[in-house]
Protein backbone atom coordinates (compact mmCIF):
# COMPACT_ATOMS: atom_id res chain seq x y z
CA UNK A 1 0.00 0.00 0.00
CA UNK A 2 1.38 3.40 -0.99
CA UNK A 3 1.60 5.90 1.86
CA UNK A 4 2.28 8.87 -0.45
CA UNK A 5 0.07 9.25 -3.56
CA UNK A 6 1.65 7.56 -6.57
CA UNK A 7 2.54 9.44 -9.75
CA UNK A 8 0.43 7.32 -12.16
CA UNK A 9 -1.91 4.33 -12.31
CA UNK A 10 -2.18 1.39 -14.72
CA UNK A 11 -5.25 -0.82 -15.17
CA UNK A 12 -5.04 -4.10 -17.08
CA UNK A 13 -2.30 -6.50 -16.07
CA UNK A 14 -1.87 -9.00 -18.89
CA UNK A 15 1.82 -9.35 -19.81
CA UNK A 16 2.03 -6.02 -21.72
CA UNK A 17 0.38 -4.17 -18.82
CA UNK A 18 2.61 -5.78 -16.21
CA UNK A 19 5.76 -5.06 -18.20
CA UNK A 20 4.87 -1.43 -18.88
CA UNK A 21 4.00 -0.89 -15.19
CA UNK A 22 7.36 -2.38 -14.13
CA UNK A 23 9.17 -0.22 -16.70
CA UNK A 24 7.47 2.95 -15.34
CA UNK A 25 8.32 1.98 -11.75
CA UNK A 26 11.92 1.19 -12.69
CA UNK A 27 12.30 4.68 -14.20
CA UNK A 28 11.52 6.11 -10.75
CA UNK A 29 7.80 6.85 -11.02
CA UNK A 30 5.76 5.27 -8.18
CA UNK A 31 2.81 3.47 -9.81
CA UNK A 32 -0.51 2.02 -8.63
CA UNK A 33 -1.83 -1.04 -10.50
CA UNK A 34 -5.28 -2.61 -10.75
CA UNK A 35 -6.83 -5.57 -12.54
CA UNK A 36 -10.32 -7.01 -12.40
CA UNK A 37 -8.84 -10.47 -11.79
CA UNK A 38 -7.01 -9.76 -8.54
CA UNK A 39 -4.48 -12.61 -8.85
CA UNK A 40 -2.82 -10.57 -11.63
CA UNK A 41 -2.39 -7.67 -9.20
CA UNK A 42 -0.60 -9.90 -6.68
CA UNK A 43 1.53 -11.42 -9.44
CA UNK A 44 2.66 -7.95 -10.60
CA UNK A 45 3.46 -6.82 -7.03
CA UNK A 46 5.52 -10.00 -6.59
CA UNK A 47 7.42 -9.32 -9.83
CA UNK A 48 8.14 -5.72 -8.71
CA UNK A 49 9.74 -7.08 -5.52
CA UNK A 50 11.83 -9.64 -7.42
CA UNK A 51 12.93 -7.18 -10.11
CA UNK A 52 14.47 -4.68 -7.70
CA UNK A 53 11.93 -3.68 -5.02
CA UNK A 54 10.33 -1.30 -7.51
CA UNK A 55 7.84 1.38 -6.31
CA UNK A 56 4.75 -0.49 -7.56
CA UNK A 57 1.60 -0.79 -5.44
CA UNK A 58 -1.29 -3.16 -6.07
CA UNK A 59 -5.01 -2.52 -5.45
CA UNK A 60 -7.88 -4.99 -5.59
CA UNK A 61 -10.73 -2.50 -6.00
CA UNK A 62 -11.11 0.46 -8.39
CA UNK A 63 -11.90 3.08 -5.72
CA UNK A 64 -8.77 2.57 -3.61
CA UNK A 65 -6.74 2.30 -6.85
CA UNK A 66 -7.99 5.69 -8.14
CA UNK A 67 -7.71 7.33 -4.69
CA UNK A 68 -4.05 6.27 -4.39
CA UNK A 69 -2.91 8.38 -7.39
CA UNK A 70 -1.81 12.03 -7.12
CA UNK A 71 -4.00 14.70 -8.72
CA UNK A 72 -4.53 15.41 -11.54
CA UNK A 73 -4.64 11.65 -11.91
CA UNK A 74 -3.26 9.84 -14.93
CA UNK A 75 -4.35 6.25 -15.55
CA UNK A 76 -3.11 4.07 -18.42
CA UNK A 77 -5.46 1.27 -19.52
CA UNK A 78 -4.05 -1.80 -21.23
CA UNK A 79 -7.11 -3.93 -21.86
CA UNK A 80 -8.52 -5.66 -24.95
CA UNK A 81 -9.85 -3.23 -27.58
CA UNK A 82 -13.57 -2.64 -27.92
CA UNK A 83 -16.15 -3.24 -25.17
CA UNK A 84 -13.58 -3.99 -22.38
CA UNK A 85 -12.17 -0.46 -22.84
CA UNK A 86 -15.63 1.11 -22.46
CA UNK A 87 -16.25 -1.03 -19.38
CA UNK A 88 -12.92 -0.02 -17.79
CA UNK A 89 -13.61 3.67 -18.48
CA UNK A 90 -17.04 3.29 -16.85
CA UNK A 91 -15.54 1.58 -13.78
CA UNK A 92 -12.78 4.17 -13.30
CA UNK A 93 -14.88 7.25 -14.18
CA UNK A 94 -17.06 6.67 -11.13
CA UNK A 95 -14.11 7.76 -8.95
CA UNK A 96 -12.24 10.20 -11.21
CA UNK A 97 -12.50 13.98 -10.93
CA UNK A 98 -12.41 16.88 -13.36
CA UNK A 99 -8.94 17.31 -14.90
CA UNK A 100 -8.01 13.63 -14.47
CA UNK A 101 -6.71 11.80 -17.52
CA UNK A 102 -7.29 8.36 -19.04
CA UNK A 103 -4.77 6.90 -21.50
CA UNK A 104 -5.73 3.90 -23.66
CA UNK A 105 -2.51 2.03 -24.47
CA UNK A 106 -4.14 -0.72 -26.57
CA UNK A 107 -4.50 -1.26 -30.32
CA UNK A 108 -7.82 0.56 -30.62
CA UNK A 109 -9.73 1.66 -33.72
CA UNK A 110 -9.03 5.39 -33.98
CA UNK A 111 -12.68 6.45 -34.21
CA UNK A 112 -13.43 4.71 -30.89
CA UNK A 113 -10.75 6.90 -29.29
CA UNK A 114 -12.32 10.03 -30.78
CA UNK A 115 -15.76 8.97 -29.51
CA UNK A 116 -14.41 8.29 -26.01
CA UNK A 117 -12.45 11.55 -25.88
CA UNK A 118 -15.70 13.45 -26.52
CA UNK A 119 -17.68 11.32 -24.06
CA UNK A 120 -15.29 11.69 -21.10
CA UNK A 121 -14.86 15.42 -21.82
CA UNK A 122 -18.49 15.84 -20.73
CA UNK A 123 -17.32 14.86 -17.22
CA UNK A 124 -14.27 17.15 -17.45
CA UNK A 125 -11.87 14.24 -18.07
CA UNK A 126 -8.95 14.24 -20.54
CA UNK A 127 -8.24 11.36 -22.91
CA UNK A 128 -5.33 9.99 -24.95
CA UNK A 129 -5.17 7.06 -27.36
CA UNK A 130 -1.56 5.86 -27.24
CA UNK A 131 -0.16 3.24 -29.57
CA UNK A 132 2.53 1.16 -27.86
CA UNK A 133 4.85 -0.99 -29.97
CA UNK A 134 7.62 -3.36 -29.03
CA UNK A 135 5.82 -6.41 -27.72
CA UNK A 136 6.42 -7.75 -24.21
CA UNK A 137 10.16 -7.06 -24.27
CA UNK A 138 9.65 -3.49 -25.53
CA UNK A 139 7.02 -2.73 -22.89
CA UNK A 140 9.45 -3.79 -20.17
CA UNK A 141 12.64 -2.19 -21.45
CA UNK A 142 11.53 0.67 -23.70
CA UNK A 143 8.78 0.69 -26.33
CA UNK A 144 7.98 3.13 -29.11
CA UNK A 145 4.95 5.17 -27.99
CA UNK A 146 2.46 7.07 -30.15
CA UNK A 147 0.15 9.23 -27.99
CA UNK A 148 -2.64 11.20 -29.68
CA UNK A 149 -5.63 13.15 -28.36
CA UNK A 150 -5.70 15.88 -25.72
CA UNK A 151 -2.41 17.84 -25.74
CA UNK A 152 -3.08 18.84 -22.12
CA UNK A 153 -3.31 15.15 -21.23
CA UNK A 154 -0.02 14.50 -23.04
CA UNK A 155 1.70 17.23 -21.02
CA UNK A 156 0.55 15.40 -17.86
CA UNK A 157 2.49 12.26 -18.84
CA UNK A 158 5.27 13.71 -20.96
CA UNK A 159 7.91 13.43 -18.19
CA UNK A 160 7.04 9.73 -17.78
CA UNK A 161 6.88 8.67 -21.43
CA UNK A 162 10.13 10.47 -22.30
CA UNK A 163 11.93 8.23 -19.80
CA UNK A 164 9.93 5.02 -20.33
CA UNK A 165 10.20 4.98 -24.16
CA UNK A 166 13.13 3.39 -25.99
CA UNK A 167 16.15 5.70 -26.10
CA UNK A 168 18.06 5.93 -29.39
CA UNK A 169 21.48 7.54 -29.46
CA UNK A 170 21.55 10.73 -31.57
CA UNK A 171 17.75 10.85 -31.99
CA UNK A 172 16.32 10.70 -28.47
CA UNK A 173 13.32 8.99 -26.88
CA UNK A 174 11.00 7.05 -29.22
CA UNK A 175 7.91 9.05 -28.33
CA UNK A 176 6.35 12.31 -29.43
CA UNK A 177 2.94 13.94 -29.25
CA UNK A 178 1.44 12.62 -32.50
CA UNK A 179 -1.56 14.93 -32.88
CA UNK A 180 -5.24 15.42 -32.11
CA UNK A 181 -8.07 12.91 -31.91
CA UNK A 182 -7.33 9.32 -32.85
CA UNK A 183 -4.06 10.12 -34.63
CA UNK A 184 -1.93 8.10 -32.19
CA UNK A 185 -4.04 4.99 -32.75
CA UNK A 186 -4.13 5.56 -36.51
CA UNK A 187 -0.32 5.86 -36.71
CA UNK A 188 0.09 2.68 -34.63
CA UNK A 189 -2.42 0.89 -36.89
CA UNK A 190 -0.39 1.81 -40.01
CA UNK A 191 2.82 0.85 -38.18
CA UNK A 192 1.26 -2.60 -37.78
CA UNK A 193 0.25 -2.66 -41.46
CA UNK A 194 3.87 -1.91 -42.43
CA UNK A 195 4.90 -4.68 -40.01
CA UNK A 196 2.60 -7.14 -41.85
CA UNK A 197 4.31 -6.16 -45.12
CA UNK A 198 7.81 -6.50 -43.66
CA UNK A 199 7.08 -9.95 -42.21
CA UNK A 200 5.57 -11.19 -45.48
CA UNK A 201 8.53 -9.95 -47.53
CA UNK A 202 10.97 -11.69 -45.16
CA UNK A 203 8.90 -14.90 -45.40
CA UNK A 204 9.10 -14.73 -49.21
CA UNK A 205 12.89 -14.23 -49.08
CA UNK A 206 13.05 -17.34 -46.85
CA UNK A 207 10.86 -19.33 -49.26
CA UNK A 208 12.96 -18.49 -52.33
CA UNK A 209 16.25 -19.21 -50.52
CA UNK A 210 14.97 -22.47 -49.04
CA UNK A 211 12.83 -23.82 -51.88
CA UNK A 212 14.88 -22.73 -54.90
CA UNK A 213 18.31 -22.12 -53.36
CA UNK A 214 18.03 -25.23 -51.15
CA UNK A 215 19.59 -23.40 -48.19
CA UNK A 216 19.56 -25.30 -44.90
CA UNK A 217 18.37 -23.67 -41.67
CA UNK A 218 22.00 -23.31 -40.59
CA UNK A 219 22.79 -21.49 -43.84
CA UNK A 220 19.67 -19.33 -43.45
CA UNK A 221 20.75 -18.47 -39.90
CA UNK A 222 24.12 -17.38 -41.26
CA UNK A 223 22.59 -15.38 -44.17
CA UNK A 224 20.12 -13.48 -41.99
CA UNK A 225 22.85 -12.81 -39.40
CA UNK A 226 24.95 -11.26 -42.17
CA UNK A 227 21.99 -9.32 -43.55
CA UNK A 228 21.50 -7.82 -40.10
CA UNK A 229 24.87 -6.10 -40.57
CA UNK A 230 23.75 -4.59 -43.90
CA UNK A 231 21.16 -2.04 -45.06
CA UNK A 232 18.54 -4.56 -43.84
CA UNK A 233 19.66 -4.25 -40.18
CA UNK A 234 16.43 -4.41 -38.16
CA UNK A 235 14.61 -6.12 -35.33
CA UNK A 236 12.66 -8.42 -37.67
CA UNK A 237 15.79 -9.57 -39.54
CA UNK A 238 17.54 -10.14 -36.19
CA UNK A 239 14.74 -12.30 -34.75
CA UNK A 240 14.47 -14.20 -38.06
CA UNK A 241 18.16 -15.12 -37.78
CA UNK A 242 17.51 -16.24 -34.18
CA UNK A 243 14.55 -18.41 -35.24
CA UNK A 244 16.69 -20.33 -37.78
CA UNK A 245 19.20 -21.10 -35.03
CA UNK A 246 16.73 -22.68 -32.58
CA UNK A 247 16.53 -26.49 -32.40
CA UNK A 248 13.31 -28.35 -31.62
CA UNK A 249 13.10 -29.26 -27.92
CA UNK A 250 10.45 -31.92 -28.64
CA UNK A 251 12.24 -33.80 -31.42
CA UNK A 252 14.94 -33.67 -34.07
CA UNK A 253 15.78 -30.75 -36.33
CA UNK A 254 14.88 -27.08 -36.11
CA UNK A 255 11.74 -25.76 -34.45
CA UNK A 256 10.79 -23.50 -37.39
CA UNK A 257 10.08 -26.58 -39.54
CA UNK A 258 7.55 -27.88 -36.99
CA UNK A 259 5.58 -24.60 -36.77
CA UNK A 260 2.25 -24.93 -38.61
CA UNK A 261 2.12 -22.69 -41.70
CA UNK A 262 -0.98 -20.82 -40.61
CA UNK A 263 -0.61 -17.16 -39.58
CA UNK A 264 -2.88 -15.52 -37.02
CA UNK A 265 -3.87 -11.85 -36.87
CA UNK A 266 -5.66 -9.43 -34.55
CA UNK A 267 -7.13 -6.91 -36.98
CA UNK A 268 -4.79 -3.91 -37.34
CA UNK A 269 -3.53 -5.11 -40.75
CA UNK A 270 -7.11 -5.47 -41.97
CA UNK A 271 -7.97 -1.98 -40.70
CA UNK A 272 -4.93 -0.57 -42.54
CA UNK A 273 -6.04 -2.09 -45.84
CA UNK A 274 -9.62 -0.90 -45.31
CA UNK A 275 -8.38 2.63 -44.64
CA UNK A 276 -6.16 2.54 -47.74
CA UNK A 277 -9.25 1.63 -49.79
CA UNK A 278 -11.36 4.35 -48.11
CA UNK A 279 -8.73 6.98 -48.87
CA UNK A 280 -7.88 5.66 -52.39
CA UNK A 281 -4.24 5.19 -51.38
CA UNK A 282 -2.54 2.28 -53.18
CA UNK A 283 -1.03 -0.10 -50.61
CA UNK A 284 -0.51 -3.35 -52.58
CA UNK A 285 2.41 -4.66 -50.49
CA UNK A 286 0.43 -4.36 -47.26
CA UNK A 287 -2.70 -5.75 -48.98
CA UNK A 288 -0.78 -8.76 -50.34
CA UNK A 289 0.55 -9.54 -46.85
CA UNK A 290 -3.02 -9.62 -45.52
CA UNK A 291 -4.16 -11.88 -48.39
CA UNK A 292 -1.18 -14.15 -47.68
CA UNK A 293 -2.40 -14.55 -44.09
CA UNK A 294 -5.92 -15.35 -45.33
CA UNK A 295 -4.50 -17.96 -47.73
CA UNK A 296 -2.33 -19.46 -44.99
CA UNK A 297 -5.51 -19.96 -42.96
CA UNK A 298 -6.91 -22.27 -45.69
CA UNK A 299 -4.47 -25.00 -44.62
CA UNK A 300 -6.89 -27.94 -45.07
CA UNK A 301 -7.94 -26.69 -48.50
CA UNK A 302 -4.30 -26.25 -49.54
CA UNK A 303 -3.46 -29.81 -48.47
CA UNK A 304 -6.28 -31.10 -50.73
CA UNK A 305 -5.31 -28.75 -53.58
CA UNK A 306 -1.69 -29.99 -53.43
CA UNK A 307 -2.98 -33.58 -53.92
CA UNK A 308 -5.15 -32.60 -56.91
CA UNK A 309 -2.33 -30.78 -58.68
CA UNK A 310 0.28 -33.40 -57.81
CA UNK A 311 -1.86 -35.98 -59.60
CA UNK A 312 -1.96 -33.60 -62.58
CA UNK A 313 1.86 -33.49 -62.63
CA UNK A 314 2.32 -30.34 -60.57
CA UNK A 315 4.86 -30.77 -57.77
CA UNK A 316 5.41 -28.30 -54.94
CA UNK A 317 8.26 -26.73 -56.93
CA UNK A 318 7.66 -26.63 -60.70
CA UNK A 319 11.23 -26.74 -61.95
CA UNK A 320 14.32 -27.76 -60.08
CA UNK A 321 16.54 -24.94 -61.27
CA UNK A 322 20.26 -24.91 -60.76
CA UNK A 323 21.19 -21.61 -59.15
CA UNK A 324 24.36 -19.91 -58.01
CA UNK A 325 23.73 -19.75 -54.25
CA UNK A 326 25.95 -16.75 -53.65
CA UNK A 327 24.31 -14.78 -56.49
CA UNK A 328 20.82 -15.80 -55.32
CA UNK A 329 21.50 -14.65 -51.73
CA UNK A 330 22.73 -11.29 -53.02
CA UNK A 331 19.76 -10.90 -55.39
CA UNK A 332 17.22 -11.77 -52.68
CA UNK A 333 18.80 -9.26 -50.29
CA UNK A 334 18.43 -6.53 -52.92
CA UNK A 335 14.87 -7.56 -53.80
CA UNK A 336 13.90 -7.57 -50.13
CA UNK A 337 15.30 -4.07 -49.56
CA UNK A 338 13.67 -2.58 -52.68
CA UNK A 339 10.31 -4.16 -51.80
CA UNK A 340 10.62 -2.85 -48.26
CA UNK A 341 11.04 0.73 -49.54
CA UNK A 342 7.72 0.32 -51.40
CA UNK A 343 5.94 -1.00 -48.30
CA UNK A 344 7.08 1.94 -46.15
CA UNK A 345 6.24 4.40 -48.95
CA UNK A 346 2.68 3.05 -49.00
CA UNK A 347 2.33 3.26 -45.22
CA UNK A 348 3.67 6.82 -45.07
CA UNK A 349 1.36 7.94 -47.90
CA UNK A 350 -1.62 6.44 -46.07
CA UNK A 351 -0.70 8.38 -42.90
CA UNK A 352 -0.29 11.58 -44.90
CA UNK A 353 -3.68 11.14 -46.65
CA UNK A 354 -5.45 10.63 -43.31
CA UNK A 355 -3.62 13.56 -41.76
CA UNK A 356 -4.80 15.82 -44.59
CA UNK A 357 -8.38 14.52 -44.34
CA UNK A 358 -8.52 15.04 -40.55
CA UNK A 359 -6.30 18.14 -40.31
CA UNK A 360 -3.91 16.39 -37.92
CA UNK A 361 -0.73 17.98 -39.32
CA UNK A 362 1.35 14.82 -38.82
CA UNK A 363 5.11 15.02 -39.39
CA UNK A 364 6.26 11.91 -41.27
CA UNK A 365 9.95 12.42 -40.48
CA UNK A 366 9.16 12.55 -36.77
CA UNK A 367 7.21 9.27 -37.04
CA UNK A 368 10.23 7.63 -38.70
CA UNK A 369 12.35 8.91 -35.79
CA UNK A 370 10.17 7.41 -33.05
CA UNK A 371 10.07 4.07 -34.90
CA UNK A 372 13.88 3.81 -34.86
CA UNK A 373 13.85 2.09 -31.46
CA UNK A 374 11.59 -0.02 -29.29
CA UNK A 375 9.05 -0.98 -31.92
CA UNK A 376 8.69 -4.11 -34.06
CA UNK A 377 9.58 -2.34 -37.33
CA UNK A 378 12.65 -0.62 -35.87
CA UNK A 379 15.37 -0.59 -38.50
CA UNK A 380 18.47 1.35 -39.47
CA UNK A 381 16.65 2.18 -42.70
CA UNK A 382 14.21 4.43 -40.80
CA UNK A 383 17.04 6.91 -40.39
CA UNK A 384 17.11 7.19 -44.19
CA UNK A 385 13.34 7.79 -44.23
CA UNK A 386 13.67 10.55 -41.62
CA UNK A 387 16.44 12.17 -43.70
CA UNK A 388 14.25 11.95 -46.83
CA UNK A 389 11.42 13.87 -45.12
CA UNK A 390 13.95 16.28 -43.55
CA UNK A 391 15.20 17.03 -47.08
CA UNK A 392 11.66 17.52 -48.35
CA UNK A 393 8.68 17.55 -45.97
CA UNK A 394 6.33 17.63 -49.00
CA UNK A 395 7.93 14.56 -50.63
CA UNK A 396 5.16 12.95 -52.74
CA UNK A 397 6.54 9.43 -52.33
CA UNK A 398 9.68 7.88 -50.82
CA UNK A 399 10.38 6.31 -54.23
CA UNK A 400 11.22 9.71 -55.72
CA UNK A 401 13.56 10.82 -52.95
CA UNK A 402 16.93 11.03 -54.79
CA UNK A 403 18.67 8.64 -52.35
CA UNK A 404 15.94 5.98 -52.41
CA UNK A 405 15.47 6.34 -56.20
CA UNK A 406 19.20 5.66 -56.66
CA UNK A 407 19.04 2.60 -54.39
CA UNK A 408 16.04 1.16 -56.22
CA UNK A 409 17.67 1.70 -59.63
CA UNK A 410 20.77 -0.16 -58.38
CA UNK A 411 18.65 -3.08 -57.14
CA UNK A 412 15.87 -3.36 -59.72
CA UNK A 413 17.62 -5.95 -61.97
CA UNK A 414 18.15 -8.28 -59.00
CA UNK A 415 14.55 -7.65 -57.87
CA UNK A 416 13.21 -8.70 -61.31
CA UNK A 417 15.46 -11.79 -61.38
CA UNK A 418 14.12 -12.94 -57.99
CA UNK A 419 10.45 -12.42 -58.94
CA UNK A 420 10.95 -14.21 -62.33
CA UNK A 421 12.80 -17.08 -60.67
CA UNK A 422 10.01 -17.46 -58.11
CA UNK A 423 7.29 -17.38 -60.80
CA UNK A 424 9.08 -19.96 -62.95
CA UNK A 425 9.55 -22.17 -59.88
CA UNK A 426 5.88 -21.94 -58.91
CA UNK A 427 6.62 -20.11 -55.68
CA UNK A 428 4.35 -17.22 -54.78
CA UNK A 429 6.05 -13.96 -53.83
CA UNK A 430 2.95 -11.74 -53.55
CA UNK A 431 4.68 -9.02 -51.51
CA UNK A 432 7.77 -8.71 -53.73
CA UNK A 433 5.66 -8.95 -56.90
CA UNK A 434 3.14 -6.36 -55.66
CA UNK A 435 5.99 -4.03 -54.64
CA UNK A 436 7.60 -4.37 -58.05
CA UNK A 437 4.26 -3.74 -59.81
CA UNK A 438 3.73 -0.68 -57.57
CA UNK A 439 7.17 0.66 -58.49
CA UNK A 440 6.69 -0.03 -62.21
CA UNK A 441 3.25 1.61 -62.24
CA UNK A 442 4.39 4.64 -60.24
CA UNK A 443 7.46 5.33 -62.40
CA UNK A 444 5.55 5.15 -65.75
CA UNK A 445 4.28 8.38 -67.21
CA UNK A 446 1.49 6.59 -69.08
CA UNK A 447 -0.52 3.57 -67.92
CA UNK A 448 -3.20 1.54 -69.76
CA UNK A 449 -5.84 3.28 -67.61
CA UNK A 450 -6.94 5.13 -70.75
CA UNK A 451 -8.50 1.89 -72.01
CA UNK A 452 -10.27 1.24 -68.70
CA UNK A 453 -11.73 4.77 -68.75
CA UNK A 454 -12.84 4.28 -72.36
CA UNK A 455 -14.58 1.04 -71.33
CA UNK A 456 -16.31 2.87 -68.47
CA UNK A 457 -17.54 5.54 -70.84
CA UNK A 458 -18.69 2.89 -73.35
CA UNK A 459 -20.93 0.94 -70.95
CA UNK A 460 -21.79 3.59 -68.34
CA UNK A 461 -21.37 7.02 -69.96
CA UNK A 462 -18.90 7.91 -67.18
CA UNK A 463 -17.12 10.42 -69.48
CA UNK A 464 -13.37 10.82 -69.90
CA UNK A 465 -10.73 13.52 -70.10
CA UNK A 466 -8.47 13.94 -73.10
CA UNK A 467 -4.71 14.37 -73.27
CA UNK A 468 -4.98 17.17 -75.84
CA UNK A 469 -8.10 19.20 -74.92
CA UNK A 470 -9.43 20.41 -71.54
CA UNK A 471 -12.84 19.24 -70.30
CA UNK A 472 -14.99 16.12 -69.93
CA UNK A 473 -16.10 14.12 -72.95
CA UNK A 474 -18.55 11.34 -73.75
CA UNK A 475 -18.52 9.29 -76.92
CA UNK A 476 -21.37 7.05 -78.11
CA UNK A 477 -18.92 4.18 -78.62
CA UNK A 478 -21.69 1.59 -79.02
CA UNK A 479 -23.38 3.45 -81.92
CA UNK A 480 -20.10 4.08 -83.73
CA UNK A 481 -18.99 0.46 -83.24
CA UNK A 482 -22.35 -0.90 -84.44
CA UNK A 483 -22.30 1.30 -87.57
CA UNK A 484 -18.81 0.18 -88.40
CA UNK A 485 -19.97 -3.46 -88.26
CA UNK A 486 -22.85 -2.91 -90.72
Amino acid sequence: MAVQPTRIGLAGLAVMGQNLALNIAEKGFPISVYNRTTSKVDETVERAKKEGNLPLYGFHDPKSFVDSIQKPRVIIMLVKAGAPVDQTIKTLSAYLEKGDCIVDGGNEWYENTERREKAVAENGLLYLGMGVSGGEEGARNGPSMMPGGSYEAYKNIEDIVLKVAAQVRDSGPCVTYIGKGGSGNFVKMVHNGIEYGDMQLIAEAYDVLKSVGKLSNDELHSVFTEWNKSELESFLIEITADIFGIKDDKGDGHLVDKVLDKTGMKGTGKWTVQQAAELSVPAPTIESSLDARFLSGLKDERVQAAKVFKEGGFGDILTDQKVDKKQLIDDVRKALYASKICSYAQGMNLIRAKSIEKGWGLKLGELARIWKGGCIIRAIFLDRIKQAYDRNAELANLLVDPEFAKEIIERQSAWRRVVCLAINSGISTPGMSASLAYFDSYRRERLPANLVQAQRDYFGAHTYERTDVEGSFHTEWFKIARQSKI
